[in-house]
């Protein structure tokens, strides 16, 4: 199908709205409160168009066959200028000051428009600045275009913005005359409205500061970035988000930190906001930089420690790039030491285990996510493992009228906002197995997978193997011992057929967790693309093996896509790059970014100091299976690792000269960094880097089926389910670092585990897990139901040893009260 906007004949599909179409195109057509990937609102009317001569919004304006649109007409200009003319009224004349002069939208249209005049007048209203923490509002610069309101609604999935009642002057009625239509309702409304949380007075959210970065004007601006320069001063550096797997495109933005002092500083970190949603490390998590100067003394100590094969073992963790994972497997090889990454090996095993059964790598990306209309979650606390994933299952479900299942044995309340039709399922740690099961009976196609399970419960179910037979009474004509003819009573036993023992088999899954089947088929009713989305706790599982089995005959036999997310940053990449050992050699360890013998980290305890993410240049491998390329934003004045591996034999004069060299066999493909690309078009279309040869991975599919067999955690008295995991701003040590997300270790505890413990926030804690004990705050988390969790971000304590799985039955006693 086919649609003309300005004499363009553009392909679209159905459902699509003229603005999008228009984008995808390269076509401009204004639009101030319109936002790709959200819910149209209406409230700027810039996008008018006329479409066969009809003046319509194009950004909620469906396309149809043959239409015509015009939106480059004098008569729309004359419009889209009189809203100019209305959003200018009272707005300060501060640009020179103002925090978004050079990238304000208000000022691109009013120059676009070309408002030259202003013609319109009302009292203005007091509005005081409001101060959210890591968020400032300035009333006064708001033009009420609510993009603030439908991302956080649309994308985020929190609803912590609202129109609020500004308590201006009406608009006099008499201006009705002299104005158009259009611009009189946008002024009526504006002088209504101002933006303000949801509930009370204090922003009640994440603060992953998406609402500043889609913001057209000055109103909403990081504090921290307040009043520091002017945009149009800094220069952007195009990178990739270090702190997690979505790698997402985002910008460091720098210049000068002063005039004296000449060396460069981040003073904020962008995205395209359109396309790339950024989590709160990733916006506010930038000044990781390690400030070093070369240590020749040990960095030569290091080399000789090689030279004289000491070091047998290198530990290392996957917030690093390609490149240096490269640079690790190439020492390997030629000194034969043992490479430590446990959490990218769990990964790595798991991934093999799943390849091997399925006959191809994960084949769902997230974008897949978001085109999906039913969703199932499970082995991740989602919004705080991965919130750009939980961005976007709140998006599908926002926008698509979606649905879908979470599975986690702690109950997460803010995913329970997203949607009536996106339910909880609160589980036992140790029936991620029974889930999976649940989900093949449910959705397989696999005959054999049905009667494998079907022969499974007939022969270990009693009440399954009971109902195989029905018991019928029957009447029969018998003859005394005198022979007379006698009506009797006879009961016999009659087989069922095997597809009622199936609908019972799938009530047996459906009650064990939980599930309310009869909710779950209404859910289903039309659904017709289908994602599963997984996390760490699967990798981490004692039968890690048999769950990969399984997700593998799901995505071979259900309607299912399946998308793996990887722990860490690279967590993907190392898996791909490197050969990893489970046990240490005999002999020293390197720590890099870890401790070892000899430490070669951007930590404080380091023997060498090593640069952070954002002092290199390289590439990720992300989530979706793309090799993205990330700047460097600041110099690094000491060693890095490729100054290492120069030094023991090898010959590249940056890290980047192995971007090329990555392994073929794996899929990469051997592109000079220089030529990788790392931008978004109009229409949304990726073009970072390039995705991964998927083809390397195809192979015969082994497809085997296990039996069930089924084991969960159960506490015991005074025991309470211990989660490792981070607060959603935090992935590890690496954002940890950062001077607006620094903190020292806590124990996240549910509201309704801290009564039942006793607890209150701040409290001091004993923790006891097996032999192990460590004492700690406590953080009263009121998004969490039934549960706790433990960080390993901090540096000083490691509590990831605490744990074997990501769950374990842990003990707290209280030790000290808040004395606040």
């Amino acid at each position: 199908m086919t649609i003309k906007i300005n004499g363009i004949d553009c392909a679209f599909e159905e459902g699509e709205y003229i603005l999008n179409v228009a984008r995808r195109n390269d076509i401009f057509i204004p639009a101030i409160c319109y936002l790709s990937g959200c819910s149209p609102t209406l409230a700027c009317r810039m996008c008018m168009v006329e479409a066969d001569g009809k003046k319509v919004y194009s950004c909620n304006t469906k396309a149809k066959d043959g239409m015509v649109v015009e939106s480059d007409l004098q008569n729309l200009w004359d419009e889209r200028n009189e809203i100019m003319q209305t959003y200018c009224i009272n707005h300060p004349l501060e640009c020179g000051v103002c925090d978004k002069s050079g990238e304000c939208e208000l000022q691109n249209f009013t120059h676009k428009s070309r408002v030259n005049v202003q013609k319109h007048w009302i009292k203005d209203t007091h509005k005081p600045h409001k101060h959210w923490g890591m968020i400032n509002y300035d009333p006064a610069l708001c033009i009420v275009c609510e993009r603030c309101v439908t991302v956080c609604k649309d994308k985020i999935g929190e609803s912590a913005l609202k129109t609020v009642p500004r308590g201006g002057d009406t608009v006099d009625a008499g201006f009705k005359e002299t104005m158009g239509k259009d611009a009189y309702a946008i002024w009526t409304k504006f002088q209504k409205s101002l933006i303000g949380p949801s509930n009370g007075e204090s922003l009640n959210c994440s603060f992953c500061g998406e609402c500043t970065s889609v913001c057209p004007t000055g109103a909403l601006i990081g504090s921290r970035f307040q009043y520091t320069s002017n945009a149009w001063e800094l220069k952007r550096i195009p990178a990739s988000n270090p702190h997690s797997s979505d790698c997402e495109l985002m910008y460091y933005d720098i210049k000068q930190s002063g005039i004296s002092e000449q060396k460069p500083k981040i003073y904020r970190v962008s995205n395209d906001f359109a396309f790339a949603t950024l989590n709160k490390a990733a916006r506010f998590g930038f000044d990781t930089q390690n400030e070093a100067t070369k240590d020749e003394k040990a960095f030569n100590e290091l080399v000789a420690l090689f030279e004289k094969n000491e070091i047998k073992n290198i530990k290392f963790n996957s917030f690093i790039t390609n490149e240096e994972a490269l640079i690790l497997q190439n020492l390997k090889k030629k000194f034969d030491l043992n490479l430590i990454n446990e959490e990218a090996l769990k990964f790595k095993e798991f991934l093999n285990e799943f390849i091997e059964n399925s006959g191809e790598i994960y084949n769902a990306v997230s974008d897949d996510i978001t085109k999906s209309d039913f969703l199932v979650v499970l082995g991740t606390l989602l919004r705080y493992d991965a919130p750009t994933l939980s961005y976007k299952v709140n998006n599908s479900l926002a926008m698509n009228k979606g649905a879908g299942l979470y599975f986690h044995p702690i109950g997460d309340l803010g995913v329970e906002k997203y949607s009536k039709n996106f339910l909880s399922c609160i589980h036992k740690s140790g029936d991620e197995e029974q889930i999976l099961y649940f989900l093949l009976q449910k959705f397989t196609t696999d005959e054999s997978i049905k009667a494998s399970l079907s022969e499974f419960f007939i022969k270990e179910n009693k009440e399954v193997e009971e109902s195989i037979n029905e018991e019928v009474i029957e009447k029969v004509v018998e003859k005394d011992e005198e022979g007379n003819e006698v009506e009797k009573e006879v009961k016999k036993l009659v087989p069922k057929k095997i597809k009622k023992n199936i609908e019972v088999q799938r009530s047996v899954f459906a009650k064990n967790l939980g599930l309310d089947e009869d909710k779950l088929e209404d859910l289903l009713l039309k659904k017709s693309k289908f994602t599963l989305i997984v996390g760490s706790d699967f990798y981490f599982h004692k039968n890690a093996k048999k769950l990969a089995k399984l997700l593998a005959l799901i995505q071979t036999s259900t309607p299912f896509k399946i998308f793996l997310n990887p722990t860490h940053t690279n967590t993907l990449g190392v898996a791909m790059i490197c050969d990893l050992s489970t046990d240490k050699a005999e002999g020293k360890t390197l720590g890099y970014n870890e401790r070892g013998d000899f430490t070669f980290s951007y930590e404080e305890h380091a023997n060498l100091a090593s640069s952070s993410l954002n002092q290199q240049e390289g590439t990720f491998l992300n989530y979706d299976k793309r090799v993205v390329p990330t700047n460097a934003a600041l110099e690094f004045g000491g060693y890095y690792l490729n100054d290492l591996a120069n030094a023991l034999g090898f010959d590249q004069e940056y890290t980047i000269g192995y971007t090329k060299r990555l392994p073929m066999d794996k899929g990469f493909s051997p592109v000079e960094f220089d030529n990788l690309e790392n931008y978004y078009t109009n229409g949304g279309e990726c073009k970072r880097g390039y995705q991964l040869n998927l083809e390397c991975f195809k192979q015969n599919a082994k497809k085997e089926f296990l039996t069930p067999s089924f084991s969960a955690l159960e506490p015991k008295e005074n025991e309470f389910l211990l989660y490792s995991a981070n607060p959603s701003y935090q992935f590890g040590r690496f954002s940890n670092r950062a001077s607006a997300i620094n903190e020292v270790i806590f124990v996240g505890i549910s509201e309704n585990l801290a009564n039942e413990k006793g607890l209150k926030d701040k409290d001091l804690v004993k923790i006891s897990i097996k032999d192990k004990e460590l004492s700690l705050s406590v953080r009263i988390d009121k998004d969490l139901k039934n549960g706790a969790y433990l960080p390993y971000f901090d540096e000083k304590l490691d509590t990831l040893s605490f744990f074997d799985e990501r769950f374990v039955l842990a003990k707290i006693q209280k030790i000290g009260a808040n004395n606040e």
